[in-house]
């Protein structure tokens, strides 16, 4: 009797076990801007002497991307990627997508804010060097 208990037991805490795996693996809920995203959960990418966290934020959810590689420039890495999508513009690359999620000022009063430490970067995307174990926000702001 003690061991058919046991193995009960047992078997809640693996059933419990992958359904938290599960759970969790689906970080961000589809819903509003999000229904857009390329990746709902934390995703490391790519292979290089870099590695930088780059923390996508759009509404209260967020998701983080580990890259790792030998770019010069955030913007480089995330290209690579296929991590951001926008067009040329007179101060650089204006990014309108960024994980499948679009913000653009002229369709939705919304743009990408690129951040470093909380403080809004001072250079284009394309023009910001990035060194080994340094963190990035993105953030869906208006």
């Amino acid at each position: 009797m003690r061991n058919q208990i046991k193995s009960a037991i047992a078997l809640l805490l693996c059933v419990l076990s992958i359904f938290c795996l599960v759970a969790c693996a689906e970080k961000v809920d589809a819903v509003g801007v999000w229904e857009d995203a390329t990746y709902r959960s934390d995703k490391e990418f790519g292979e290089g002497s870099k590695t930088v966290q780059v923390e996508v934020k759009v509404e209260e959810q967020s998701v983080t991307f580990t890259i790792h590689t030998d770019a010069k420039t955030l913007g480089e890495a995330l290209l690579a990627h296929k991590l951001i999508e926008g067009e040329d513009g007179p101060y650089g690359l204006y990014v309108k997508k960024v994980n499948g999620m679009t913000a653009d000022y002229d369709v939705n009063q919304r743009y990408w804010s690129f951040c470093k430490g909380g403080t809004a970067l001072m250079t284009g995307v394309d023009s910001t060097d990035i060194a080994d174990g340094e963190h990035y926000e993105i953030v869906y702001a208006k």
